[in-house]
């Protein structure tokens, strides 16, 4: 998907209040980041919305933060 595609994405989830999407959508940007700074700016999106919604990604997220050192 590409970034255009992936924003507008975002965006449609964010209006349809669906979590979901959201966690799954600010993973797949956090994979697709340009740097370290952004990618755990989306991983830490996708892990609010994550325990938000008792998603059972949220543990793995987490995982991922920690490894980065954003996370203790």
């Amino acid at each position: 998907m590409t970034k255009v595609a992936l924003d507008a994405a975002l965006l449609d989830a964010h209006q349809r209040h669906d979590g979901a999407a959201l966690v799954a959508l600010y993973a797949q940007a956090a994979d697709a980041a340009e740097d370290l700074d952004a990618a755990c700016f989306y991983l830490t999106h996708a892990y609010v919305f994550a325990l938000d919604t008792g998603d059972t990604r949220a543990g793995d997220l987490r995982a991922r933060l920690v490894a980065h050192g954003r996370e203790e």
